[in-house]
């Protein structure tokens, strides 16, 4: 039996992030959720490690990038792979993201959830060629 991708996203939006760990969910992914990065910052330093980390850019007190950065310094989940999912869609956004080493960037105000959902799919599938 091929164990399902663990998926973990990082909103501050409750609704958003309910509806997209719901569509992961029933798009067989093993969905784990955390309203703002703090809140992600203290499951990943208990050892939670997923596989995909799913992560807004536009949040208070930290945003994205600076959530990513704070990972990557304390070496927290090393082995999962981080993709950015935010309105922000700025070529500047997409380097920075680029340069934190995300494998994938999806700008939400251009695509559905189901759309979101078979982006990050891809994005898993050309990670395991």
């Amino acid at each position: 039996m091929e164990s399902k991708t663990k998926i973990f996203i990082v909103d501050d939006d409750s609704l958003l992030l309910d509806m997209y760990a719901l569509k992961f969910s029933n798009s067989n992914f093993e969905v784990s959720a955390a309203l703002g990065p703090m809140a992600a910052l203290e499951k990943l330093r208990t050892g939670f490690a997923p596989d995909i980390m799913l992560v807004d850019v536009v949040m208070p007190v930290m945003d994205g990038f600076e959530f990513l950065e704070k990972v990557k310094e304390e070496n927290l989940s090393p082995l999962s792979f981080h993709i950015i999912l935010s309105n922000r869609g700025q070529q500047s956004d997409i380097e920075r993201g680029k340069d934190l080493g995300v494998v994938g960037y999806i700008v939400k105000a251009t695509s559905t959830p189901s759309e979101v959902i078979d982006k990050v799919s891809e994005i898993i599938k050309n990670l395991n060629k």
